[in-house]
């Protein structure tokens, strides 16, 4: 965190835009959230805002892989982060985990924050239209967890979450997939941390 701190207090006046990327259960919103709780003038927004509804998803057959590149609005995401970075104040969409949809205009950039911090799993993917975004970041930090740890990490997280056997499998097999295309197909960050295993 220390160093992340040391490169963000070196960005410069104006607005500035922080990526926090990884594969699920890497640890990144935990970061990000941190980040930003230690910051002035500084405001969180998660990618996963823009989540295809579930809806789409089932007309596509997508909706057993939901959280895969193709279940986003991606260039509506890479609009967002085009419209953070001019300035000013934006208006975006929140997933909500618990009805498991994203609302429209439930979270807001205030003119007056300096510093946004957007978390998500393909910030740095070197697939169209995502591959735009690289060049709009003033400072990327991916977060490198073995899959090993994160197979341990995720399959907890389901597990709490009430999920049966069968259905922590189906989340644990698509989740681990995003992961090692997160892994393989991500362009280079400025910033590449390993944290520790979670206990």
């Amino acid at each position: 965190m220390e160093e992340i701190l040391d490169l963000v207090a070196r960005l410069g006046p104006g607005r500035r835009i922080v990526a926090i990327l990884g594969a699920p259960g890497s640890g990144k919103s935990t970061l990000a959230a941190q980040l930003v709780a230690g910051l002035d003038e500084a405001v969180l927004v998660p990618m996963d805002g823009f989540h295809l509804d579930n809806r789409l998803l089932e007309a596509d057959g997508l909706r057993g892989c939901k959280g895969a590149p193709e279940t986003f609005d991606a260039a509506g995401f890479v609009a967002l982060v085009r419209r953070l970075k001019a300035g000013g104040e934006v208006v975006h969409p929140v997933f909500d985990r618990g009805l498991d949809l994203a609302i429209a205009g439930a979270g807001r950039v205030e003119a007056g924050h300096r510093l946004v911090v957007v978390e998500g799993n393909y910030l740095l993917l070197d697939r169209a239209p995502w591959r735009e975004l690289a060049g709009l970041w003033d400072l990327s930090v991916m977060l490198d967890v073995p899959i090993e740890e994160l197979r341990r990490r995720l399959t907890a997280r389901w597990q709490g979450l009430g999920r049966s056997p069968a259905e922590v499998m189906a989340h644990l097999e698509n989740d681990l997939g995003n992961a090692e295309l997160v892994l393989r197909e991500s362009l280079p960050a400025d910033l590449r941390v390993r944290p520790a295993p979670i206990s």
